[in-house]
């Protein structure tokens, strides 16, 4: 079986349907999956969730997904969006009953690192990266 050693990387694009982010997730677990990294899945799964639900929310075009293996036991995901605005950088969690915010919290909570830039001819990136060792409460 012959097998693509990282650096490798992956991208989806995606339109701006709701079913998008389920087939990011379908997507991520299967190139895991591929590449012997199975172990990242759940972490990276939400994360991926999380990016990709924030990008079908605060934008209107397409957006995408980038997933590049960092060695054989870190992965970095990135998604890109036509909205300009980067959110607070990932801060507390809404308190009370709000309906959304949570997101990106638990972006900052299991990630390793991540981080947000603004894209040149307009648009912007949130990234994260999972490693094996992932401290992520959930």
């Amino acid at each position: 079986m012959t097998t693509v050693a990282p650096p490798w990387a992956y991208t989806l694009q995606l339109p701006h349907d709701p079913r998008a982010p389920g087939i990011a997730r379908k997507t991520l677990r299967e190139v895991l999956r591929s590449h012997g990294m199975a172990q990242l899945t759940d972490t990276t799964e939400l994360l991926t969730s999380e990016l990709v639900t924030n990008a079908y929310r605060h934008s209107r075009g397409s957006y995408g997904l980038r997933l590049r293996a960092m060695g054989a036991d870190r992965v970095r995901l990135a998604v890109w969006d036509s909205n300009p605005t980067v959110p607070a950088p990932f801060g507390p969690p809404p308190g009370g009953n709000a309906e959304y915010g949570r997101g990106l919290f638990l972006v900052r909570m299991c990630a390793e690192r991540w981080g947000a830039y603004v894209l040149g001819g307009g648009g912007k990136v949130l990234w994260a990266e999972c490693a094996e060792k992932s401290d992520c409460p959930w």
